[in-house]
């Protein structure tokens, strides 16, 4: 019997995850309050700049939640200590520079919760550490975010004192530096500045390296019990990705790509899963069977990544509009995590 990687580390990880993106939706929710209260022109464009990039940032912390592959809900204190910053913030005993500083104070949480979250997968599995790549960018712009944030909160708190703007000093100059440098390395870390959505190739490809992640742990290690575990995870992360490209990529591009090339991706996911019944079935103190089929696995998942690597992605560049990569890849996400929400209700 295969047993999996959700293990109590794991599902640690999943929580915060589902942490990070209950907050993410708090502050996003707060942003919209401020840009009802704000009449300051400058301050509502610094607020809608970072909202824009708050909501594409929770299609980010979706997509890594898709790829981690292990569902969860927040925390219960997490939720509780949500529902009081609502009514904090909807609050009118408050002043918006106390406002601004709860947003501040969000916003930290959620750069050393990245941070925390990255550290933790680091220690459990480094198919983690590639699942997790994309919350980068979100961890960059959140301090990013930060340092607009002080910058807002010197403006607001002088004019609510004294009835005058702040000067302009040096560290409104850092500030806007640092900020800036924030997001540029965070643009740089994903190459995803301006969309709400990552494509279609993008979301597969970050799937191929987190399996070709796995397939090396499982050669690097030479304990029987580490080796059902990582096979476990490969088991659900080949057979979810299989069943989301079936449902939302292989019909969509069969009228450009062809019949024939297209029934071939098919055929080759349906001979992975028969590998992957087969290995399942295998005695696991077995282990030269054990490892004999999963490099034969190894091999046939190797040609499929190539070949959409290759000419299915030029295919899909050659006939579809940015937008409709984009829209592919979020149906194909959706697909991805239903199944993932299936697969975790027939185990329990």
């Amino acid at each position: 019997m295969v047993t999996t990687l959700e293990n109590k580390n794991r599902q640690a990880i999943a929580e915060r995850l589902a942490d990070v993106k209950a907050f993410q939706n708090l502050i996003i929710s707060n942003e919209q309050k401020l840009l009802e209260t704000c009449q300051d022109q400058d301050l509502r464009e610094r607020l809608q700049n970072m909202l824009s990039d708050d909501q594409k940032n929770l299609g980010i912390i979706d997509t890594v939640i898709v790829q981690y592959g292990v569902q969860s809900e927040p925390n219960p204190a997490s939720q509780k200590i949500i529902e009081q910053y609502e009514q904090l913030m909807s609050s009118n005993d408050i002043s918006l520079y106390q406002k601004f500083i709860q947003l501040e104070t969000l916003k930290h949480g959620q750069c050393m919760s990245g941070i925390v979250i990255h550290k933790a997968a680091q220690k459990v599995g480094a198919d983690i550490e590639v699942a997790l790549g994309p919350l980068n960018t979100v961890n960059f712009e959140n301090r990013a975010h930060q340092e607009q944030l002080k910058g807002i909160l010197e403006q607001v708190g002088v004019r609510e004192m004294t009835g005058q703007d702040a000067d302009q000093g040096l560290w409104a100059r850092v500030q806007d530096a640092v900020a800036a440098l924030s997001g540029v390395a965070g643009s740089v870390m994903t190459q995803n500045t301006d969309k709400q959505d990552m494509n279609i190739q993008t979301l597969i490809r970050l799937d191929h390296n987190k399996v070709n992640t796995i397939f090396t742990e499982i050669g690097a290690t030479k304990d029987p019990q580490k080796l059902q575990e990582y096979f476990g995870q490969l088991y659900k992360d080949l057979l979810a990705h299989a069943q989301a490209e079936e449902e939302e990529v292989y019909p969509n591009v069969r009228s450009f790509y062809g019949d024939n090339d297209t029934q071939e991706l098919y055929d080759e996911q349906a001979q992975m899963k028969q590998m992957l019944d087969e290995i399942k079935a295998i005695d696991p103190t077995n282990a030269d069977q054990f490892r004999s089929k999963i490099k034969d696995l190894m091999d046939v998942v190797g040609d499929h990544v190539r070949q959409e690597e290759s000419t299915l992605f030029m295919a899909i560049d050659r006939n579809c509009s940015d937008e409709q990569k984009e829209q592919m890849a979020t149906r194909f996400k959706a697909a991805k995590s239903k199944i993932q929400q299936g697969m975790a209700e027939s185990v329990k």
